[in-house]
C-alpha cells in the first residue's frame, strides 16, 4: 500500500457532523489514518504521487460497527427457527453448544462470520462467545477490528468450569491484547439471570480498574423481567443499579422491556444501549423503544446478534429494520430518520464499545475504517439522498470496497485477507457433522 492513498467518491458521508453529505469529495489516508477530507480535485492536486482509488458511483461511509454478535454461531445458522427465546436456548442452542463448541468450532465459525461481515461492510464487531482468544486471533489475522468478550456465565462450558475460571481466562486474554492495534477485550457477563451477584460485583471492580466496557444481555424479554421480579422482587436493571453496574461502561443489549423511569435512569447514568431489531422480532422478544431512548439522550447502537437467531450478519439490513421498527414503535414516521439510523450503525456503535475516539466517523486523525457502497445499481437509482438510500434500499451486495486502518480487506467485491473457498468447505463440513450426515472421522 502506498504511503498515502486518496479515495474519491461521488458522495462522502462523514457521519460527524450528522446530516452532512459531501459531493465529489475524497478521503486522504496516511499511515492507516484519515489525514483529510477535501474536494476530489483539491485532494489529488495536493497528493499527486498518492495511490488514487476512484469510486464514481459510490457513497463512502465509516465502517459499520456490529455492536453485538456471537460470531461463531454462524455454524448454527438455521438449526432451530420459529421458536421463542427460552425454548430456542434451552431445548436447541445450549444442547448443541454443549455437544459441538470447541476451539475448532469457534475458529471455523468465526472465519465464516468474518467473510460475511466484511462483504456486508462491517469493519468492527463486538463479540460474546466461548474461546474468545480464538476469535481474537482469527479477527487479527483477517485484519478486522474486534472487541472480544471476556465471557462469564454461571454454568460450565468447554471453555471454563465456573465464574472464577471464566474471569481468570478472560483477564489473561485482556493482558495478551494490550498492544494489539485492532483487537481489545470487554467484560461480557451473559445476562442477569445467568450470572450471580458475586461475579457481577467482581466484574464492576475490574472494569473500573482496567477501564474496559461491560457488554451484557439485559431486559431481553418480558418473561426474563417477570421471573426476576418473582425471584428477587426487583427488575434486572434495578439489581444492576444496586451493584453499581449502571454507568457509561455498560453496553446493555436488547432492552426491549423498559419503563419511563428506567429510561430516565439510563440517561442519568450514561449507559449505552445496543438494539438488535431483527433478532428481537424473530424471537418475538419485543421492541427496544429507540425513539424514547434517543429523545432522553441515551446513545443507541446496533447489533445483529448471532446468525443462529437473526439469521444473518447484515448491518445495512439491521439499520433499515431499526429505522422502520423505530417508526412503528413510536407511532411517528419522523422517528429514527435515515441519518440517525446510520449513526447508530457507526458512531453510536463506536461509543458503545469505547472506541469513538478511534472509529465511527470520517474525521481527520481517526483510523481509516471505510466502506464504499455502489449506488449506481438499478435498485438505487436515481439518487436524491444517498443517506436515505443507505437506510431504505441499498443491499449488502452493493458493498464493493472495505478498508480497516487503511488496509484494504475487500476490493471490487473480492476478499483480500480470507480464502472464501476454504471457508465454504469448512462450513459445509461442520454442517454435515452437526446434522449427522458424514462419519465423525471426516469432520473438521
Amino acid at each position: 500500500m502506498a504511503d498515502t492513498v486518496v479515495i474519491s467518491a461521488r458522495w462522502v458521508v462523514p457521519v460527524e457532523p450528522e446530516g452532512v453529505t459531501l459531493a465529489d469529495h475524497a478521503v486522504v489516508i496516511a499511515d492507516g489514518r484519515i489525514a483529510a477530507l477535501a474536494p476530489r480535485e483539491e485532494a489529488l492536486a495536493r497528493h499527486p504521487e498518492a495511490e488514487h482509488v476512484a469510486l464514481e458511483h459510490h457513497v463512502l461511509i465509516p465502517g459499520l460497527v456490529n455492536a453485538h454478535t456471537h460470531a461463531a454461531m454462524t455454524l448454527l445458522r438455521g438449526l432451530a427457527d420459529d421458536l421463542p427465546l427460552m425454548d430456542w436456548l434451552r431445548e436447541h442452542i445450549w444442547p448443541a453448544e454443549a455437544r459441538w463448541v470447541s476451539e475448532a468450532f469457534v475458529h471455523d465459525g468465526t472465519l465464516l462470520a468474518l467473510a460475511e461481515m466484511i462483504r456486508a461492510g462491517t469493519t468492527c464487531f463486538n463479540d460474546m462467545y466461548f474461546f474468545p482468544e480464538v476469535t481474537a486471533r482469527v479477527a487479527a489475522q483477517a485484519g478486522l477490528r474486534a472487541v472480544v468478550g471476556m465471557i462469564v456465565i454461571d454454568f460450565p462450558s468447554a471453555w471454563a468450569r465456573n465464574a472464577d475460571e471464566y474471569l481468570d481466562k478472560g483477564l489473561a486474554l485482556h493482558d495478551s491484547l494490550k498492544d494489539d492495534p485492532l483487537v481489545s477485550a470487554a467484560f461480557a457477563p451473559h445476562a442477569p439471570y445467568t450470572v450471580a451477584d458475586a461475579a457481577l460485583e467482581r466484574i464492576r471492580v475490574l472494569a473500573d480498574e482496567l477501564e474496559v466496557p461491560v457488554h451484557m444481555h439485559v431486559h431481553e424479554t418480558a418473561a426474563e423481567v417477570a421471573e426476576a421480579v418473582k425471584a428477587t422482587g426487583r427488575r434486572p436493571l434495578a439489581r444492576l443499579d444496586a451493584l453499581g453496574l449502571l454507568n457509561p461502561a455498560l453496553a446493555a443489549v436488547h432492552m426491549t422491556q423498559l419503563e419511563p423511569p428506567e429510561i430516565e435512569r439510563l440517561a442519568e447514568t450514561g449507559v449505552r444501549v445496543v438494539h438488535c431489531p431483527q433478532s428481537n422480532m424473530k424471537l418475538a422478544s419485543g421492541a427496544c423503544p429507540v425513539a424514547a431512548l434517543q429523545a432522553a439522550g441515551v446513545p443507541v447502537a446496533l447489533g445483529t446478534d448471532g446468525a443462529a437467531s437473526n439469521n444473518d450478519l447484515d448491518m445495512l439490513e439491521e439499520l433499515r429494520t431499526a429505522a422502520l421498527l423505530g417508526k412503528l414503535t413510536a407511532g411517528d414516521a419522523a422517528a429514527v430518520p435515515a441519518a440517525a439510523a446510520l449513526r447508530m450503525a457507526t458512531l453510536d456503535g463506536a461509543r458503545a464499545l469505547g472506541l469513538a475516539d478511534e472509529i465511527g466517523s470520517l474525521v481527520p486523525g481517526k483510523a481509516a475504517d471505510l466502506v464504499a457502497v455502489d449506488l449506481g445499481e438499478p435498485e438505487t437509482e436515481p439518487v436524491y439522498n444517498p443517506v436515505s438510500h443507505l437506510a431504505y434500499c441499498a443491499a449488502r451486495g452493493q458493498v464493493t470496497d472495505v478498508w480497516v486502518a487503511g488496509r484494504p480487506l475487500m476490493r471490487g467485491r473480492r476478499l483480500l485477507t480470507l480464502d472464501l473457498d476454504e471457508i465454504r468447505a469448512r462450513a459445509a463440513a461442520w454442517g454435515g457433522r452437526i446434522s449427522g450426515t458424514p462419519p465423525e472421522e471426516d469432520a473438521p
